[in-house]
């Protein structure tokens, strides 16, 4: 597994730099989070709550097996039955499933394929970026959206000072 460069038909990819997440965020208007979860202690959940609190600004699309209904977005039980195609697919899914995705992706026409922190596979990003989909791998969207809108510092930390010590004044 690399989680900097990965060999495909298409030649070279490259993790992508912050300027290219950034980039792709700023164009981004639909967003497909495969692996949705409507328990509040699960990541996909949290990241979907963050994304609808309008610190951004997405059509958001949860997909899951169950289907339903999360924080009362309508679940679709495949990237197939969504309404449009999405700008980003958000995959929140174990390593061997990602490259299901990454078709599924490719398929319906997504514009990239983006896997959350902590999951990489070298077999996705070959679908994925061989078919011309841009690629994300091993970031979190809503950490990259903070970021890039003001909410955390460059370095991935908020900026705001919190202490205990009385200020003097």
């Amino acid at each position: 597994m690399s989680l900097e460069q990965v060999e495909t038909s298409r030649g070279t990819w490259s993790a992508p730099t912050a300027a290219d997440r950034r980039r792709i965020l700023k164009r981004t208007r639909t967003i497909a989070v495969v692996g949705a979860s409507a328990d509040p202690a699960k990541a996909s959940n949290f990241v979907l709550s963050y994304l609808r609190s309008g610190s951004a600004d997405f059509e958001l699309w949860p997909v899951t097996p169950k289907g339903g209904e999360i924080l009362g977005l309508k679940a679709y039980t495949s990237l197939a039955e969504l309404p449009g195609v999405p700008d980003v697919v958000d995959a929140f899914r174990p390593p061997a499933a990602l490259p299901g995705v990454a078709e599924e992706a490719v398929a319906i026409g997504a514009t990239t394929f983006w896997a959350q922190l902590g999951l990489h596979s070298d077999e996705a990003v070959q679908i994925a970026y061989g078919a011309g989909l841009e690629v994300v791998t091993n970031r979190c969207l809503k950490i990259e959206h903070a970021r890039f809108a003001g909410g955390l510092h460059l370095a991935g930390f908020d900026t705001g000072v919190i202490s205990s010590k009385r200020t003097r004044g």
